[in-house]
């Protein structure tokens, strides 16, 4: 069974899934590892590992910075990888989203990409900019291999493209709350929840709510509509402003922020239906 459709089947009754998105090699190449283990020990369920790109499109100037120093510290795909290897080495459990846009996985080809992936330990790819119109040949090479394939679900995702988009997709689907990039705007948590449902009526899979999460307050709020709660902005911004001194620490900190309220949430909900 692949990792994510086992961590999900075991949050079902015991609550919401903490992704965390990290950029594979920012602040520097030789923390990342360490940063991953330090983000499971804090709480996180899933990890989401960004492969640096040049052009990423979806995403603000926060998590753009960050592809531009991992860039910079000479990160790659191949590299990244690696670090999901190196991860793997203590942590054979938790599962692992790369995230990421189609340039690099075309030039190694898809089924290099897949195989590699999947060797290195991988569990998906969410690949931003590879609609499932496009994407049978990724999707299937990631299926031979194990490998979950990903989608985003918009704000403006008709309800007939939603249910073709979560009929392409595996082990959970990433609903994007806000028309914009990531780190834009605050969320409006009522939409949000009538969005959740809307997509709940097309698919089983897991929902998976990211964008405008930004501290315990909005992820608890997101704990209460969505099976998982994926921070990244928030995330990288901590770690940028702390440097690579203080990033394991800005990391911890947070994620423990986030666990904590979530866990809170969950539980209120819980006695509430009582």
């Amino acid at each position: 069974m692949n990792r994510i459709d086992r961590r999900f089947r075991e949050l079902r009754a015991a609550g919401r899934a903490l992704v965390p998105y990290l950029t594979a090699g920012d602040p520097d190449p030789a923390l990342t590892v360490t940063l991953m283990h330090a983000l499971v020990e804090a709480g996180a369920d899933l990890i989401e590992l960004g492969v640096p790109f040049s052009d990423p499109m979806a995403d603000g100037p926060v998590i753009q910075a960050a592809c531009e120093r991992a860039l910079a510290n000479g990160m790659t795909l191949r590299r990244t990888l690696e670090l999901v290897a190196r991860f793997r080495e203590r942590d054979a459990g938790t599962p692992v989203v790369l995230m990421g846009y189609l340039n690099p996985i075309e030039a190694m080809g898809y089924e290099a990409f897949a195989h590699a992936a999947a060797e290195a330990g991988a569990d998906a790819a969410l690949t931003v900019d590879m609609p499932p119109e496009e994407g049978a040949g990724l999707g299937a090479a990631l299926h031979a291999h194990g490998l979950h394939a990903v989608y985003l679900l918009a704000p403006t995702t008709t309800e007939a493209r939603a249910r073709r988009i979560c009929e392409a997709a595996g082990g959970f689907v990433y609903y994007v709350s806000l028309k914009g990039v990531t780190g834009a705007a605050s969320l409006d948590t009522a939409e949000v929840a009538r969005r959740v449902a809307a997509i709940r009526r097309v698919t089983e899979l897991p929902i998976g709510v990211g964008f405008g999460i930004r501290d315990g307050a909005s992820a608890a709020r997101v704990a209460r509509i969505a099976d998982a709660v994926i921070v990244g902005s928030a995330l990288v911004r901590r770690i940028a402003e702390a440097g690579p001194a203080g990033a394991e620490a800005a990391a911890r900190s947070l994620v423990g922020e986030l666990r904590a309220a979530m866990d809170e949430a969950v539980a209120r909900g819980a006695a509430g239906a009582g």
